[in-house]
């Protein structure tokens, strides 16, 4: 179930965002708030760091700085320092738009310039470490763009299969990895809430070993075995702004997300101008504002592009 996926479809999924089962911790070294992405140190998460010939305890290290090195920054020792938050944690955070649409990165903490802190065996978002093709007596941590979280915008459920000894929830979102996702066992099905970068997904479900598509989800698509991928669509939320414009009576904002209605998204007037607030899948659209019956282009916005009837509008991309 690794390979690619031959069509898409696109599904609104209504989640919930708190649960009342017992959820799974998070992955280590890292979470996703909004459209930023937080590396997360705690010292209290690891019990060793390898330097250039021996290993030492965290607990005996006396702690100047944190940095984040990994395949995103060529696993650099000094350019991405992380701020101390307290005695035990340090924090980095980073927007989402500067990593590319893949979101699968190894990474690791490096602690003084020169100790990397050893991630345990335990957590789940680790991978072998590899030199020139060679396994290395190690791991790293790994990034996805989904991640365990009990607040967080996509809660997965599998009626029924009470008899089943384990659930495993497998998709797009984790390289349809087989066995990082468990899923949780309640009295009436089995559930998993995931924070997930805004896009399009596909996944299925495995019960004992037996893949199969979500039965609640009617949408789904055919994949290369004959059979079928259930398909949902995380939105975002985006911010049209337009400054100014103080003795406008209205303001519209149209686009391609709402088929250039000219008046099923009006804009709230606020002491710096107007405002709209959408839930968005991730793609790129085109839009202007219509202010007082006239069309004009977001005077802020730079992008800009002509559609296929010569016009040109604004345009806003949502990752």
């Amino acid at each position: 179930m690794k390979k690619n996926i031959l069509h898409s479809i696109l599904l609104i999924l209504v989640c919930t965002s708190e649960l009342l089962y017992a959820q799974k911790d998070p992955f280590k070294g890292y979470k996703i708030e909004g459209d930023m992405l937080v590396f997360v140190f705690d010292k209290r998460d690891y019990e060793k760091a390898t330097g250039a010939s021996q290993k030492i305890k965290i607990e005996n290290l006396d702690i100047k700085n944190v940095v984040v090195a990994g395949e995103f920054n060529g696993w650099s020792k000094d350019k991405w320092e992380m701020i101390k938050i307290d005695a035990n944690r340090y924090e980095l955070r980073k927007k989402l738009s500067d990593f590319t649409d893949e979101f699968s990165w190894e990474f690791k903490f490096v602690i003084n310039n020169a100790y990397w802190a050893e991630p345990s065996r335990k957590d789940k978002n680790i991978t072998r470490a590899f030199e020139n093709g060679y396994a290395l007596p190690a791991y790293n941590l790994k990034m996805y763009i989904a991640y365990p979280d009990k607040n967080g915008n996509a809660t997965f459920t599998l009626n029924g299969f009470n008899n089943a000894r384990e659930v495993i929830l497998s998709g797009s979102f984790n390289k349809w990895d087989e066995d990082m996702f468990s899923m949780i066992k309640n009295e009436e099905c089995w559930m998993l809430t995931l924070n997930i970068r805004p896009g399009t997904y596909q996944y299925k479900f495995i019960v004992d070993g037996k893949w199969m598509e979500d039965p609640e989800n009617p949408k789904k698509v055919i994949n290369e075995f004959n059979g079928y991928n259930s398909v949902l669509d995380i939105q975002g939320s985006s911010n049209f702004l337009l400054n100014g414009f103080q003795n406008a009576k209205k303001v519209i904002l149209s686009g391609s997300f709402n088929e250039w209605s000219e008046n099923i998204c009006e804009m709230n007037k606020t002491e710096e101008g107007w405002k709209q607030t959408l839930m968005l899948s991730a793609g790129k659209y085109h839009y202007k504002f219509i202010v007082d019956d006239k069309w004009i282009l977001d005077p802020d916005n730079p992008v800009r592009e002509y559609d296929y009837n010569g016009n040109i509008n604004s345009v806003c991309i949502v990752k």
